[in-house]
């Protein structure tokens, strides 16, 4: 028998497939994994807990799946935007932003509770949030649904629509406030959310769907934001008419309600709100009369009324489909990919968004808009465009690049040039830039490629970054957001509601999958990530939100909330971070922590002055601590599993691989961690001590940095592989592992 020690210096290679159990010849599976679950991969080597996630709402109707989508306005104003059921809310610094203060001057011990605000302004069915109220303090921090409106007064509802009876609360005795939730209200319904693709330049974000016209949403405040229709200047249009049809119009100068009469069939009722072409001058149909009449508003002169062949209709209409990707490139707005026009791209003038002008009857010049259609064997619809060191155009057939000729000249009327550059086809899933490369889904949705160029062979590559772990995008993925501090992540929603994590950073040559499954349970089965978006927030992090689905108290819930910095202060173990759907108390020492209503019925853990506690059970949104404490964390648990792989360490008689072996020890190598376990399987772990007889038992245990070592649970078997857990809300980060073995050799 052969004694060894084996070195596992770092998780670099992130989860890897379990089609690799067998290469340990691969370079990669020495600091690979079998699981890394609820474990980010550090691009120093290291894999640590992922922090947890704090509460902020919930959606308007937990019913509906809804969307998150980033706008980033400055580097200190940042919003994360839910995107509903036609509607837009608004969140920033943390929190829902809310409309300004309205007084509340009394509230019955009735069923429903009548709230008396005078000259309140709400409606009914509008969401609100009470707070500051004495006496009935029952209602602070919660969100109502408003019924029974009159002008001085209205009744509460919870959130389902249910009425607040408040007979058994304190009676109201002064004070308070209530806010409404800012909304704004849009046209796109549940099932087009996941379709929308953006653009943002400063305080206006454009937004495409193949069935709506271009949408632009504008900022000018916290609580005043616009969405209105793009008004594009004189296009664009689809191809000239070439045929024998004519038209021609009432009246050829500037106004509203002319009639536009063509000689054949042209029109449809669809084609309201669509521009079109006559001689000099456009206009907008405003009105369907017959196949053959409409009514138009001219915006430019047409020069003449009489009958001619000289038109052309608008390329953006609902007869034709409406872009469906949009993105800024050397100062264009780009579209793309209609329903009539898959191929086509349109490019506004330079510097002006809207201006769709191509400048037909004089000279072209170098700012013209320009339409380009790109030609191939097939039709590839365009489903993505990314501005990197070139446009990248990503069609179902393959991905092309856009530049003007030359290296550096600028994309021109006259010079556009369009290669494709790989065959691979992308999914409907807009793209994500990475420095300067593109991170964009094949057309399954079950690989991430990465685009780049490549100076080798003068083009662009782009290699699978899942090979390694195809398993963990093996349900497909819906959705994907970048992380760039401090960790370089990028965030995948994957169909089965897990959202996976790659730590991606090349120069590295880190490249490294983890898999996150949220606290909380959806029907039997584990709580369901449905979308999200990352927003920076300050100088050393970005954030990153999601909405997760959870069954609370036997009805569907979906909450927003965001991951937690992953910087924490580890001499203070009040701050620590590793509860889901969380919420935090600071105050006067209290048993009895409240305003839990989110978590109603749910087995919660809870840190309580640093220290882990008992788990509670939450009722009336309360629990009751076992001791007083005066800084609380409550929310779900989540287990953080590393497992490697199988170990492969030397023996007299070459590889240790499928001969019996048996692990007795094992140093792990920690920083900033407690409370570990470690052990041969789940079933069999052994916890790590962490508090030393020197240390008081009424305080929080400090964090640990340094090696443990741990006389390891095994029996003598062919695998040998080594399991480190976190059950508990307390930090974890594994340096490495120093596990020493026998191996059997005859």
């Amino acid at each position: 028998m052969a004694r060894v020690a084996v070195q596992l210096t770092n998780f670099t290679g992130g989860e890897l497939s379990p089609r690799l159990d067998g290469r340990n010849d691969l370079a990669k599976y020495a600091s690979g994994c079998k699981t890394l679950q609820n474990m980010i991969v550090y691009p120093h080597g290291s894999a640590a807990r992922r922090p947890g996630t704090n509460f902020v709402a919930e959606v308007e109707n937990s019913a509906e799946k809804t969307r998150l989508i980033p706008f980033e306005f400055s580097t200190t104003q940042t919003y994360i935007l839910e995107f509903g059921n036609e509607y837009i809310r608004f969140y920033k610094d943390g929190g829902a932003i809310l409309e300004s203060n309205k007084t509340i001057t009394g509230i019955t011990q009735a069923n429903p509770g009548v709230v008396t605000s005078t000259a309140h302004g709400f409606s009914n069915g509008n969401t609100i949030v009470i707070s500051g109220v004495v006496g009935m303090t029952q209602v602070n921090g919660k969100r109502f649904k408003v019924a029974s409106v009159t002008a001085n007064t209205f009744a509460l509802q919870t959130i389902d629509g249910t009425n607040v009876n408040t007979t058994s609360f304190t009676a109201y005795t002064s004070g308070g406030i209530a806010n409404r939730v800012y909304q704004i209200a849009t046209t796109y319904l549940t099932a087009d959310l996941f379709q929308i693709k953006y653009a943002q330049s400063a305080d206006v974000m454009y937004l495409c769907h193949p069935d709506y016209s271009v949408k632009k949403l504008s900022r000018t405040g916290h609580t005043s934001w616009t969405i209105t229709e793009v008004d594009f200047t004189n296009g664009p249009y689809l191809d000239d008419n070439t045929t024998a049809v004519t038209f021609s119009t009432s009246a050829h100068t500037v106004g509203t309600a002319r009639d536009l009469t063509a000689s054949a069939a042209t029109f449809a009722s669809t084609d309201v709100g669509r521009l079109v072409r006559f001689r000099d001058g456009y206009g907008e149909i405003t009105a369907f009369t017959s196949t053959t009449v409409v009514v138009i508003t001219i915006i430019k002169d047409m020069g003449s009324s009489s009958s001619s062949t000289d038109w052309a209709l608008g390329a953006f209409s609902d007869t034709t489909g409406h872009p469906s990707c949009v993105t800024f490139y050397e100062q264009r707005l780009v579209f793309a990919g209609t329903e009539a026009q898959p191929q086509t791209l349109y490019f506004s003038k330079s510097g002006d968004y809207e201006s769709m002008d191509e400048n037909r009857g004089g000279t072209i010049a170098d700012d013209d808009a320009i339409i380009y259609t790109i030609a191939s064997n097939q039709v590839n619809a365009i489903r993505f465009l990314s501005a990197t060191r070139t446009l990248i155009v990503g069609t179902v057939g393959g991905e092309f690049s856009v530049s003007g000729g030359g290296s550096d000249d600028p994309v021109t009327p006259t010079n556009i040039l369009i290669k494709k550059q790989s065959n691979h086809g992308c999914a409907n899933i807009d793209a994500i830039p990475v420095g300067n490369v593109t991170l964009f889904l094949q057309r399954a949705k079950r690989k991430i490629r990465e685009l780049a160029y490549n100076f080798d062979v003068d083009g662009y590559v782009a290699p699978d970054m899942t090979i390694l772990a195809e398993h963990i995008s093996e349900s497909g993925f819906n959705e994907l957001s970048y992380q760039q501090e401090p960790n370089q992540i990028i965030w995948a929603v994957r169909e089965d509601g897990q959202l996976a994590g790659l730590t991606y950073q090349r120069e590295q040559q880190v490249v490294a999958w983890h898999r996150h499954i949220f606290g909380g349970v959806f029907s039997t089965g584990n709580a369901v990530c449905e979308t999200v978006a990352t927003i920076p927030t300050n100088d050393k992090e970005y954030q990153t939100w999601v909405i997760v689905k959870r069954t609370i108290n036997g009805v569907t819930r979906r909450y927003v909330e965001y991951l937690n910095q992953f910087d924490f202060n580890e001499d203070d173990n009040t701050e620590f971070n590793f509860l889901d759907s969380q919420l935090a108390y600071s105050g006067s020492a209290t048993v009895t922590i409240t305003g839990l209503d989110h978590l109603e019925g749910q087995t919660v853990s809870v840190l309580a002055n640093g220290s882990t506690h008992p788990d509670r059970t939450v009722t009336n949104g309360s629990i009751t601590l076992a001791r007083s404490s005066t800084k609380v964390k409550v929310g779900l648990p989540y287990t953080s599993i590393l497992q490697t792989m199988r170990i492969d360490a030397g023996s007299q008689n070459g590889t240790s691989q499928a001969k019996t072996k048996r692990i007795y020890n094992i140093t792990v190598r920690l920083y900033e961690s407690i409370g570990v376990e470690v052990g041969p399987d789940l079933n069999n772990m052994e916890a790590i001590p962490f508090r030393s007889s020197a240390q008081l038992m009424d305080t929080a245990i400090p964090v640990y940095t340094g090696d443990k070592e741990v006389e390891f649970r095994g029996n003598y078997e062919t695998d040998g592989h080594i399991y480190v857990r976190q059950t508990q809300p307390l930090p974890l980060t594994v340096l490495s592992l120093y596990p020493e073995l026998i191996t059997n050799d005859g």
